[in-house]
């Protein structure tokens, strides 16, 4: 009794299509068909269709438009990984570009820059009647300057303290602002916005990747909760 070799049957069958067996290690890497397995494939299809009942040319080029679909999609795929590999190096770019800069951000605590200056931005919802600006140590809560601005119109309002003692020139301080809005109500304390120094920048993992910014007294921020930079 004659036995048939299974590998062999296979391997003529390869042959027959035109298609080389790979080895294991090639099945691997390649787990899907490219153009030239495609083309090969349809070519034996081609040539081994019933002369009597022919391929349908609707059939035909149905094929041939899914696997341009497929391939299509398969560069599209590709093009987009490329754009997210540039794009996380554009953001980390510009993280790394943010060092040793100042950032605007809400809040009311603060430290001098190099120059002995401290500097925020007051968004004013209505006129005010009166405002007045006191600086205060932000450890020892102890008051340290006052300032009264008088009456400010809506909208952003740019302030400093640029002549602070050299005594009292070290160390976190803390804001506080007041505004008489409704001479009915009396004053209202807002919450101001300060530039702080970004010590170091970085790009967060999962999917966002959003741009972290660490920021001098306020830690880890994204970069979008930032107002301004300089």
């Amino acid at each position: 009794m004659t036995t048939i070799d299974p590998n062999s049957a296979q391997t003529a069958l390869f042959e027959k299509l035109g298609i080389s067996k790979q080895s294991e290690a090639q099945k691997a890497t390649k787990d899907t068909l490219g153009q030239s397995d495609f083309l090969k494939l349809m070519t034996t299809q081609l040539q081994n269709q019933d002369p009597f009942a022919p391929m349908d040319n609707g059939d035909f080029i149905a094929q041939m438009a899914q696997f341009s679909t497929v391939t299509g999609i398969q560069e599209i795929n590709s093009s987009i990984g490329k754009l997210v590999e540039e794009f996380d190096q554009a953001r980390i770019a510009t993280a790394s570009n943010l060092l040793g800069h100042s950032v605007l951000v809400p809040g009311n605590v603060g430290r001098p820059n190099e120059e002995g200056e401290l500097h925020g931005v007051l968004d004013l919802p209505e006129q005010t009647f009166m405002t007045k600006l006191t600086y205060f140590d932000a450890d020892t809560n102890e008051e340290l300057f006052a300032e009264d601005l008088g009456p400010l119109g809506s909208g952003l309002f740019g302030f400093s303290w640029s002549d602070i003692p050299q005594d009292i020139l070290d160390g976190n301080k803390r804001i506080k602002i007041e505004a008489l809005i409704d001479t009915g109500n009396g004053p209202e304390q807002l919450s101001p916005s300060i530039y702080s120094k970004v010590i170091s920048a970085s790009v967060g993992s999962g999917e966002t990747k959003q741009v972290l910014l660490n920021v001098e007294d306020y830690g880890d921020l994204d970069v979008s909760s930032a107002v301004n930079f300089r």
